[in-house]
């Protein structure tokens, strides 16, 4: 079986071929520049979403489709690598979706709601992985955080079961490599959730000093959010995320991608350890 990674020299796509390459597999990376991807020390192949040239997946079996992080045409962008990948005869996708796909009321969602679509209507076999949030979301900014004693967010008491990074690219590989995982749907998050305030309060613990977590409603973090320099539209996506994670929306207790990893997902604070 030939396995092909996009996006293949991105966070997640760059952990996803490591886990491929421990279980012994020898994926193909795909990436807009191949230079990039020259220290994955695997096959790596010229592919822009954009463009999305058939010729690229000759004789790729399984393509793991990771979303593009270009919010100006992602569904766009999505669907010429689902006609590239058909044209190109690949026998089944796996696809990195949103956690609780089309229920999911956040902005954020719909880009993946139709994608999802897109490929159901391909009529090639899918994986759905419809990850929840990244712990690493809320770790970028955490230098700040520290030195300003506070966490910004609009999400008030909402539990978040977010996982590391590397425990969804290891539900990557798990499906990539075994057809068995052709046409399910996995709603992937992390064994434990938390609130803004205990997401703190492990940082504090961390770095030894006060941090806290301080709740704003939904336009005022938008607002501070442009502050931090965002682009408008992408502030607003950021707030509407937190705002609808206070209503649940990134919760799930299923337990799902820890069954499928064959182990417990990362704990919050060794991710937050790693950060700082």
């Amino acid at each position: 079986m030939t396995i092909a990674i996009t996006g293949a020299t991105g966070h997640l796509g760059r952990l996803a071929i490591e886990a491929l390459k421990a279980r012994g597999a020898a994926p193909i990376a795909l990436a807009r520049d191949p230079a990039r991807a020259a220290d994955l020390g695997v096959e790596t192949r010229a592919f822009d979403y954009t463009k999305a040239d058939p010729s690229a997946l000759k004789g790729v079996d399984t393509l793991v489709l990771i979303s593009s992080n270009d919010f100006s045409d992602r569904v766009g962008q999505h669907r010429n690598v689902i006609a590239a990948a058909k044209a190109a005869g690949v026998k089944r996708l796996v696809y990195t979706s949103i956690l609780k796909g089309d229920q999911s009321p956040m902005i954020l969602a719909q880009d993946h709601i139709a994608t999802e679509a897109a490929m159901a209507d391909s009529g090639i076999p899918t994986t759905l992985l419809r990850n929840g949030w990244y712990t690493e979301n809320f770790t970028g900014a955490l230098g700040a955080a520290v030195q300003h004693g506070a966490i910004l967010g609009a999400a008030g008491e909402g539990r978040v079961s977010s996982a590391a990074r590397k425990d969804y690219a290891e539900a990557i590989a798990v499906t990539a490599l075994d057809a068995a995982h052709a046409g399910k749907t996995y709603e992937l998050a992390g064994d434990t959730a938390h609130t803004g305030a205990d997401f703190a309060a492990t940082v504090a613990k961390a770095a030894g000093k006060p941090v806290a977590y301080a709740n704003m409603p939904q336009a005022d973090y938008a607002a501070a959010l442009v502050g931090f320099g965002l682009p408008e539209g992408f502030a607003q996506v950021l707030a509407d995320c937190d705002a609808q994670a206070g209503q649940g929306t990134l919760y799930d207790d299923s337990r799902t991608l820890s069954r499928l990893i064959g182990r417990p997902t990362t704990p919050i604070a060794e991710t937050i350890a790693a950060a700082l």
